[in-house]
Order: structure tokens, then sequence, then C-alpha cells
């Protein structure tokens, strides 16, 4: 038995009958992708989520209507075709599989959805020759028309001041929850707990290149065991905190980051020199860590200078004390 691969007709060679099967089928199809993407943004973007419900049942209303119109023409059965059997649709990303979904990208691809099925309504109206077949797909170029307008408006700049704001603070709250959050754990844990071994070590050999080995010793290690500690801690699914791995990644760079930063004066050879540069950048790192807390944490700034310069001192005292011992 020979089996045949890639067998695809031309829109020309389609009859009226096979017209009407492909419209049902992209019917069908376009109100399943807006209802993947009303679903994908239902928890955080409500309101775009409600704008792709609304497009969801419109297209179940022109594929009722597609329905209806084929029974009185052709029968009860509806043969399968499907817009990968035609030559010239063009091949949709599955976005909708995708999570989180990409606001701005399933903006677009709406928008290429309704300009490619208002096309081909034109198209099959203008070769049509039964008057009935002809109104209705007439009729649903021209809804398709304003669907693409909708689409089109679903542009952050063109949508309503209410849904903009109602959008944005979304977006605040995922990237505080998703990138702030475990980004600052670890910029604090690393700034603040290397602290005790780094200045332990330089005032303990009074050689800055043993010291600097501490520091990057401990740094890498903190670094593995709070990104670890952050990826197993949730997976995502009910916080909506972002895949743990991601997250993971993000509090360990920032963790050895923390403690990097005050390491890498003592590859200064005068220790002295390396010790005071190095107590200057732990006054920037606390401040860094001030200023995220008030910025993306909403903390009041002599509350967060308080929380951060009281745990900071403290470590920094006994990193002191364990070395002049």
């Amino acid at each position: 038995m020979r089996v045949i691969y890639g067998v695809m007709k031309k829109f020309e060679d389609l009859t009226e009958r096979e017209v009407l099967a492909l419209a049902i089928g992209l019917e069908e199809e376009d109100e399943r992708v807006y209802s993947d993407f009303a679903e994908g943004f239902h928890q955080d973007y409500p309101a775009t989520a409600a704008l792709f419900d609304g497009m969801r049942e419109e297209e179940s209303e022109h594929r009722r209507r597609l329905i209806e119109l084929y029974r009185q023409k052709f029968g009860e059965h509806i043969p399968l075709i499907r817009r990968q059997d035609v030559r010239g649709f063009v091949q949709r990303p599955a976005l909708w599989l995708a999570r989180p979904l990409r606001l701005d990208a399933v903006r677009k691809e709406a928008s290429a959805m309704e300009v490619e099925t208002r096309r081909f309504y034109e198209k099959s109206a203008a070769r049509t020759h039964d008057a009935s077949i002809r109104q209705l797909l007439d009729d649903l170029a021209n809804e398709e028309r304003y669907h693409e307008t909708r689409a089109q408006e679903l542009d952050k700049e063109k949508l309503p001041d209410n849904v903009k704001a109602d959008e944005e603070a979304a977006q605040r709250r995922l990237f505080v929850l998703q990138i702030v959050q475990p980004g600052l754990a670890g910029l604090m844990d690393g700034s603040v707990s290397t602290l005790a071994p780094v200045f332990a070590a330089a005032l303990a050999t009074q050689k800055s290149w043993d010291a600097f080995l501490v520091g990057v010793a401990a740094s890498a290690g903190a670094g593995i065991s709070m990104g670890f500690a952050e990826a197993l801690s949730d997976d995502g699914s009910l916080t909506g905190r972002g895949h743990p791995w991601v997250r993971g990644l993000i509090c360990g760079a920032m963790t050895a980051l923390g403690g990097i930063g005050h390491t890498l004066p003592f590859l200064i050879r005068d220790f002295r020199a390396a010790l005071w540069a190095a107590g200057a950048v732990v006054l920037v790192e606390l401040g860094a860590i001030t200023w995220i807390r008030r910025r993306y944490m909403d903390t009041p700034w002599v509350t967060a200078a308080l929380q951060v310069g009281l745990g900071g001192v403290l470590v920094f005292i006994t990193g002191v004390l364990i070395g002049s011992s």
C-alpha cells in the first residue's frame, strides 16, 4: 500500500460545500484558541480575559450560522477540512499552550488571526455563485473586520484607562512575586550572611588574598544553597510565583552577587585599603537593598533602613569579634 504525505488542496479548487466546511473548522479553531487565551489570562489579567471570552462567543455564533446554512444546502454530514489541508494559510504558533501567556505576543497573534479569517471570507464570497452563501460570507467578512479592529485595540496603548491600570497593577504584582522577591531574598542573604566570614578572615589573617578566597567560597556556597532552597520551596502553581527553577536561578545568582560585591575589594594588595573599600561596598549594598524594599515592597524608608542596617551591623560586628579574637 502506498502512503501519500502532504496532500493539500488549492483554495481555487474548493467547492462551495468545502468552503463552508472549511469555514466551520476555522471558526471552531478560533473559538477554542480564544477560549485558551481567556483561560490563560483569567487569573492575572481579567480584563483582557473578558475581551477574549467575548470574541470566543462571537466566533461560536459565526460557527452556528455557518452550520445552519450548511445543513440547508448540503445535509448533515460536514467533511473534515482543516486549515492545514488548504494551501495559503499561515502556520500559527501554539501560543495558547505556553504558560504564562505573553500579553504582547497574544495580542499580535489575535490581530493576525482576524486578518487571515477576514481575507478568507472575502475571497470565498467573491468566487461563490450561491446568493445565500455569498451573503453569509460577506456578512462574516464584515464582522471579522470589526473583530480585527478589536484585536488591534488590545494593544496596551489603546486599552481603556481602567483596563490598562488593572493590567499594569497585575504586571507589577507578577514582577514582584517572580523576580523582585527571590532576587531581594538572595541579595540580602548574600550581602549580610557573608559579612561575618569575609571580615573575620580578613582581620584574622591580615591578608587580602585569604579574605578574597574566603569571600568567593562563602558567596558561591550561599548562592548554590539559596538557589536550591528557593527552587524547592514551591512549584508556583498556587502562589503565582512563576517557574521554581527560574526563581531559584534568580535567587542564587543574586545571593552570589551580594557576597562577591564586598569580596572583590580584597583583590587590592594593600590590606588597609582593601578593608576600607570593602566597608564602602557594604554600605552601598545595604543602601541598594533598602531602596529595593522601598521601591517594590512599599516599606517605609526608615523601617527599611533600620531592618537592613541592624542585620548588617550585627553580622559585621560578629565577624569583627571573631576575626579579632
